[in-house]
């Protein structure tokens, strides 16, 4: 099998890269931080993998887009998983992302997925074979007061997920969404505040490489957070605003 995996450096990414390294499997690794990819890399060929680093801001359409022909054309990518996120939102003086921040947002979690997808997408329909797996957030399903500018890009990947899944059916290719909660991660870290059903790094990676593995459609992670959430946006407004104020988090840069 063959592999890419966007936000390869650190985190889940670096976490998943490892957990599907095995034998007989290419595992490409994009990142911004060439030492990290390096790092993540010589786990993976331990593991028996081969690795392809590349050394890229999913931001950038026209590198992503020269990169994964470039890699396809050696050998046609079998997985494409959309995983590189960054996050922000309201700080302790109450300032949040500004419109520079939101752009921030927007360009890596939304616009880098589908720059890892889109390029991607005609030639694994051509194959008529291919998965791609996008990882969302369980905040894409309700709008979090301190962090609007992170839900709207995260539900931009989930409704974009949803469509794209819905689209391809009878294609060969098939769309896993993957929405999970909180975890232990540097990025999970800059949040400061009640975060419930947190779960180590290490159980999420395993819940989500089993959900990537499985094929499944859409998985929420855990499962009871994310039934929470959609009661939660199916309330009348002016209830589910007062509710979800109670999940009160402060981001530190």
């Amino acid at each position: 099998m063959n592999i890419v995996i966007t936000g390869a450096s650190r985190g889940l990414g670096a976490a998943l890269a490892a957990r599907f390294s095995a034998p007989g499997c290419d595992i490409g690794l994009i990142g911004r931080d060439a030492v990290a990819l390096a790092e993540v890399a010589a786990i993976c060929v331990a593991k028996g993998a081969t690795t392809r680093v590349g050394v890229v801001d999913v931001r950038n359409g026209a590198a992503m887009a020269t990169l994964l022909n470039a890699w396809d054309a050696v050998r046609p990518i079998d997985f494409a998983i959309a995983n590189a996120g960054v996050t922000g939102g309201r700080q302790a003086d109450g300032t949040m992302d500004g419109i520079d921040g939101a752009r921030r947002l927007v360009e890596t979690n939304l616009l880098g997925a589908m720059n890892l997808v889109e390029p991607l997408l005609p030639l694994m329909q051509a194959r008529r074979r291919g998965r791609i797996g996008l990882i969302s957030s369980l905040a894409a399903l309700r709008g979090m007061p301190d962090h609007p500018a992170y839900c709207a890009a995260k539900a931009g990947v989930f409704t974009y997920g949803e469509a794209l899944r819905a689209a391809l059916r009878g294609d060969g290719v098939k769309v896993c969404l993957v929405l999970p909660g909180y975890f232990d991660t540097a990025l999970d870290a800059h949040w400061t505040g009640r975060k419930p059903m947190t779960m180590p790094l290490a159980a999420m990676a395993d819940r989500v490489t089993a959900a990537l593995r499985a094929g499944r459609g859409r998985s929420f992670i855990p499962w009871r957070l994310g039934l929470l959430l959609r009661v939660l946006a199916l309330l009348p407004s002016s209830l589910g605003d007062r509710l979800i104020a109670l999940q009160r988090l402060v981001y530190r840069p």
